[in-house]
C-alpha cells in the first residue's frame, strides 16, 4: 500500500502533473494541501473516480483534501474534521481502527500564537486517539522543520518561524510516543532530505530547503513500512510529495 501527501501550492495550477502523478504511482490514499480553491473551483480532472475523495476547501487559501482508493472500502468512507479545524485545515477519515488525517498547519508567519494553539489542539487529539487504542496516520505539511538537520544551513536563521525551539517542543510533543517520524526513521543522518524549497535563487535545483511535509504513524504502521521517499523531481509546487509503502 502506498500513503503519499503532497502541498500542491494551488490545485488549479498542478491539475495536471496531479493527474499524471495518480496515473504513474497509483497511490492508495493521498492527502493534498494547500488546495487554494473553492469546491466550485476543483478541475473536473482532479476528481478521479477510481477514489473516494473529500474536498474541504476556502477560496483562495489554505484547504486540503483526503483521498482514498474505492477497493480499500466495502462501503463509502465518512470523512470528518477535529473539533479544532479551522480554516479548512484537517480532514479525517476512519478504516476500522485505523484514522487517517491530511492536515496543513498554518505557516504562523501572520498570526503565530493560531500556529501554536492549532499544533497545541493537534497534539492533544492525537494523544486521545492514542489513549483510545486508535492507530493514528497523519500526513502533511507540518510548517515546522523539527530540528537542525531539517533545515539547510544557508536557510538556517535565528528565530525563524518554522524553526523556533517552542514550535520544535510541540511537535516532539505530537509525536510522543505514539507516532514515528517514517521519513526521517528511514533516513536518519541525511542531511540533505528535504521536502520544500523557496521559489529564487535556483534553490530548489540545489537543495537549499527545508523539511516541512511529513508522514507521522502509529507505531505499529511504522514497523510495516518498507520505504519513505521525497519526490523532489514532481512537480512545480514549492513541496514535493513524500510517497510511503507499507
Amino acid at each position: 500500500m502506498k500513503i503519499a501527501t503532497w502541498n500542491v501550492n494551488g490545485i488549479r495550477a498542478r491539475a495536471a502533473q496531479l493527474c499524471e502523478w495518480l496515473q504513474r504511482d497509483r497511490p492508495d490514499v493521498v492527502c493534498l494541501q494547500e488546495l487554494k480553491a473553492t469546491a466550485a473551483q476543483i478541475p473536473a480532472e482532479c476528481k478521479v473516480p477510481d477514489y473516494h475523495a473529500y474536498w474541504h476547501t476556502l477560496k483562495g487559501y489554505s484547504g486540503v483534501s483526503l483521498h482514498v482508493r474505492k477497493d480499500l472500502f466495502a462501503v463509502d468512507p465518512v470523512f470528518s474534521h477535529p473539533p479544532f479545524d479551522m480554516e479548512s485545515r484537517i480532514v479525517q477519515v476512519e478504516h476500522g481502527n485505523l484514522v487517517i488525517a491530511s492536515v496543513y498547519v498554518p505557516n504562523g508567519g501572520k498570526d503565530y500564537a493560531a500556529k501554536l494553539d492549532f499544533v497545541t489542539k493537534l497534539a492533544a487529539w492525537a494523544s486521545q486517539l492514542h489513549a483510545e487504542g486508535r492507530e493514528l496516520l497523519l500526513c502533511g505539511d507540518m510548517n515546522i522543520a523539527r530540528t537542525e538537520i531539517d533545515v539547510h544551513p544557508k536557510e538556517r536563521k535565528p528565530n525563524a518561524v518554522g524553526q523556533r525551539p517552542e514550535e520544535r517542543a510541540l511537535f516532539e510533543n505530537l509525536l510522543g510516543e505514539h507516532l514515528v517520524d517514517v521519513g526521517r526513521a528511514f533516513d536518519p543522518d541525511n542531511p540533505n532530505l528535504f521536502t520544500w524549497w523557496a521559489p529564487w535563487r535556483n534553490l530548489r535545483a540545489r537543495n537549499i530547503g527545508w523539511r516541512l511535509d511529513y508522514l507521522l504513524a502509529a507505531p505499529a504502521i511504522a514497523q510495516r513500512a518498507t520505504s519513505c521517499v521525497v519526490q523532489a523531481d514532481v512537480g512545480t509546487s514549492d513541496h514535493a510529495p513524500v510517497v510511503m509503502t507499507v
